[in-house]
């Protein structure tokens, strides 16, 4: 068995003296093990950090076995990643969040998605709306998609600034107006796409509650855990940044 495909590194572990255990995104393998002779040698250790760009070549002698990974860096960005708190906590969060899918299965989708992020992460007044956007699309792949599409009282596609909490369908400024308490905001970049500068810090506020909402009712909750810790650092650090 033998493939090689485009991945980004979301983390490792060690394994033995010499070699680490990577985990990576490809794009057509989807979230993905396998063992790096050496990989803890100086020549491989920049290489294998998380967050950086690689062709992988995957082999082993049956599908089902661990198999070995032999890695070209194509875009070392680690490096700048590591100089600000944001930038940690928003990777670390990320990759949690794609552990989140089952393992091999593709997702060519998210993996482009999170090509995006990863490139904005040291802009976090860019990076975080994109992370709101990126959990509404990893909701959507787990099953759990949020529906924006229009006004689940009226059918209305016009001024949909509320999201049920219970259904995750979209009511408008008119249908919800004496509910609003009972109802989450809907900030309009989490529907309508990046905003740019226009996207204002009460707005991000609003997006992360939204998609935190859905994450702990679907994903977390049922599976027993938390919401991990490095969302809420992620969400402070940008704050606190905000370039």
């Amino acid at each position: 068995m033998e493939w090689t495909d485009d991945g980004i590194i979301l983390g490792g572990k060690r394994h033995g003296e010499n070699s680490v255990i990577l985990e990576v995104l490809t794009r057509q393998h989807g979230r993905h093990l396998g063992l790096v002779l050496g990989g803890r040698s100086a020549r491989l250790s920049s290489v294998l950090q998380p967050g950086n760009g690689a062709v992988v070549t995957w082999r082993a002698r049956l599908d089902e076995h661990l198999g070995q990974f032999r890695v070209e860096a194509t875009h070392l960005r680690a490096g700048h990643l590591i100089d600000a708190a944001a930038s940690l906590y928003g990777l670390s969060h990320l990759a949690g969040l794609i552990r989140l899918l089952p393992e091999r299965d593709p997702y060519e989708r998210l993996y482009d998605a999170l090509q995006v992020v990863i490139e904005h992460l040291d802009a976090p007044r860019i990076a975080a709306p994109l992370i709101v956007r990126f959990e509404l699309a990893l909701l959507a792949e787990l099953g759990f998609g949020i529906d924006l599409s229009a006004c689940a009282v009226t059918g209305a596609t016009q001024e949909l600034v509320y999201v049920s909490p219970r259904s995750g369908r979209a009511v408008s400024a008119r249908a919800g107006a004496d509910y609003a308490d009972r109802l989450l905001p809907l900030p309009a970049f989490a529907r309508d796409g990046f905003l740019g500068d226009s996207i204002t810090p009460a707005q991000l506020e609003q997006g992360f509650t939204l998609t935190g909402h859905f994450l702990a009712r679907h994903v977390y909750g049922p599976r027993g855990i938390e919401t991990p810790p490095e969302r809420a650092r992620f969400i402070t650090a940008s704050f606190k940044t905000g370039n």
